[in-house]
Parts: structure tokens; C-alpha cells; sequence
């Protein structure tokens, strides 16, 4: 065999679908609840991705919610039924170099104008970022989540 057939064999097994790729595209990051009640139109439209070591997609938030205002950590921690430790961010720290304008803007929107980041941790190295606003008509926090990796 000559070792251009040896190589193109090579690269042939090498490119062949194992199965890994679908484990690939999970982060191995635990997930939280994110969908309880309708999504608003203008959320289910965004296709963004946050970068990370996972580079994953934003997905649609809407959870019902009985409050009169923002959830607290506790509260929002409750609210996704999460084990581990919430902590919040401000925009500027989520979005330091102005890559998730249209997720900012989207959920500011359908909220009722402020937006709010909570991280979700899950580990050292892994998180779920929640990109919320407050839907008071609708009795809902709405907006993004996207799940990271972060080493």
C-alpha cells in the first residue's frame, strides 16, 4: 500500500462517525429548569452562542413567578431548582466586550426593561448563565440561558 492510501485510509477511520460527537455537544453540565410557562416570540427567534470552552446556545427562559419583583439568589435558586451556589452579575461583567447585545436587548424587551445575570454553578469549572428580565403582566421571569465552561 502506498502511503498516500495509507494516509487516506487513515484519515478516513479517523473522520468516521463513533458517537462522540453527540457526547461532545453535551458540556456534561447539570441542568436546570428553564421552561414552565410560554416563551415570548422575540426569545425563541435568537440564535447566539456563548463563548466558553463549550460554546453553547443560548436557549429560551420562562418560569412562572409570584413575586412582585426580581427574584432574590435564594429566590431565583428555588425558582430553577438548583443545589448548588447562585450568584449575580452585572450586565458589564457578563458582557464586558459587547458580544450579547442582542440577547441583552431581546430579554430587556420582553422584561420589564431591567435585566438581570445570574450564574449558576455547577463546580469549579462549569455554570449556567441565566439572562433574565421580569415579566410583570405576564407573572414571569423570561429571558436566556446559556451554560459554560470555564477553565
Amino acid at each position: 500500500m502506498s502511503s498516500d492510501e495509507a494516509y487516506s485510509s487513515f484519515l478516513d477511520q479517523a473522520n468516521q462517525e463513533t458517537g462522540a460527537s453527540k457526547a461532545s455537544t453535551q458540556s456534561g453540565i447539570g441542568s436546570t429548569k428553564v421552561i414552565d410557562t410560554d416563551v415570548p416570540g422575540a426569545l425563541r427567534s435568537i440564535e447566539h452562542y456563548y463563548t466558553s470552552d463549550a460554546d453553547e446556545p443560548f436557549e429560551p427562559v420562562s418560569l412562572r413567578w409570584t413575586g412582585q419583583n426580581m427574584p432574590s439568589e435564594n429566590e431565583f435558586k428555588d425558582l430553577i431548582g438548583h443545589t448548588d451556589e447562585i450568584s449575580t452579575l452585572s450586565t458589564k461583567e457578563f458582557d464586558p466586550k459587547g458580544q450579547y447585545k442582542e440577547v441583552l436587548a431581546a430579554v430587556e424587551k420582553v422584561g420589564d426593561g431591567m435585566v438581570r445575570v445570574f450564574r449558576a454553578h455547577h463546580g469549579k469549572t462549569r455554570a449556567e448563565y441565566y439572562v433574565v428580565g421580569f415579566d410583570k403582566e405576564g407573572r414571569r421571569i423570561v429571558g436566556m440561558k446559556a451554560k459554560a465552561v470555564e477553565s
